[in-house]
């Protein structure tokens, strides 16, 4: 049997990072590809990248993937599948793809694992008051109470809300089962007795903010989520509630946020913002009440080979002619980041 013929196209960079050695040895022995050569840009390519596009079968991406658009696609009439190493899959799969019928896949359960981790150790620091407490140490430099300034902290029976039962906020959801917190979740797509048999009790929006002590957001980005968390949620939360998003900026209103984080009443871990990256004169920078990242959250460093071990099964289950593990479908783009 011949093996289908694929191209990988990204952004530059990646595709070094995605695989190791090892997996590009298995790679080329699923399908007829050069792991070197890497397609940057699909519309007006070079000629060996054109020349690749147009016998491939199969297009492995990642982060930086140019647009499937309509004249990338009748330059690939042989494409059958997208294989998409990494999480969304909106900023290159097109109408044009569906249309044609071209299979999606993507690794966004995979890049799930380690946002909920980032999540959960949020969380865990978030009870302990750690963030606080750790910057006003380094201030007073000296023997304090500190039992006494963090009595009402702590991580048991503490409530802790999650915004969203996306992959990753189901996979947080899970990672709380060994700890005794009390969760909530707001979803409008599950019900009380879903909610349930994934650990949390289901309630409105404004409940969960008005009794979680921690907040965490984990819903896609769609028009309807922007600024899901406006300044009436805000205002629900309770003194020293720490809101934590690791989704997308805009579902959160900055311009209502950062008054709440400037007076110090609440308190914030955020790995991603609205613009991603804040002005350098932001207050965001250096108030001790904010843990601010830089979209770190997902993959990176060794944990990028978590999404090429699940590109390379996808390829093997698309080259033995079985359905892919992790399909995407158009309906899914309307519920999904």
């Amino acid at each position: 049997m011949t093996a289908p013929k694929a191209l990988l196209s990204m952004g530059p960079g990646i595709a070094d990072r995605l695989f190791t050695p090892v997996q590009r040895e298995r790679l080329t022995a699923l399908v007829d590809t050069d792991p070197a050569l890497v397609a940057h840009r699909l519309a007006d390519p070079g000629p060996e990248v054109a020349a690749a596009l147009a016998g491939a079968e199969l297009l492995i991406t990642c982060w930086g993937a140019p647009p499937l658009t309509p004249d990338v696609l009748a330059a690939a009439p042989r494409l059958r599948a997208v294989v998409h190493a990494a999480g969304s899959v909106k900023h290159h799969i097109t109408p044009a793809c569906w249309e044609r019928g071209v299979q999606v896949t993507s690794a966004a359960g995979a890049n799930a694992l380690p946002v909920a981790e980032y999540t959960l150790a949020a969380i865990l620091f978030a009870g302990k008051n750690v963030l606080p407490a750790a910057h006003r140490y380094r201030r007073l430099r000296a023997p304090h109470d500190w039992r006494a300034e963090l009595d009402g902290h702590g991580n048991y029976r503490r409530c802790v809300g999650i915004v969203g039962a996306s992959r990753i906020g189901r996979r947080v959801i899970e990672l709380l089962r060994p700890f005794d917190l009390d969760v909530l979740l707001f979803d409008p797509y599950v019900d009380a007795g879903a909610a349930a048999r994934l650990g949390a009790a289901k309630t409105g929006l404004d409940e969960l903010c008005a009794r979680s002590r921690i907040v965490s957001v984990h819903a896609p980005e769609l028009p309807a989520t922007r600024h899901l968390i406006g300044a009436a949620q805000l205002a629900a939360m309770t003194d020293g509630t720490t809101l934590i998003n690791t989704a997308r900026g805009s579902l959160i209103d900055g311009d209502a946020l950062l008054p709440e984080l400037v007076s110090g009443r609440l308190n914030a871990v955020l790995d991603v913002t609205e613009p991603e990256v804040p002005p350098p004169g932001s207050p965001l920078y250096d108030l001790p009440n904010v843990l601010l990242t830089p979209h770190v959250a997902g993959s990176l460093g060794d944990e990028i080979h978590r999404l090429g071990d699940f590109a390379l099964e996808e390829i093997a289950r698309y080259v033995e002619g079985v359905p892919f593990a992790d399909p995407v479908t158009p309906g899914d783009l309307a519920r999904r980041a």
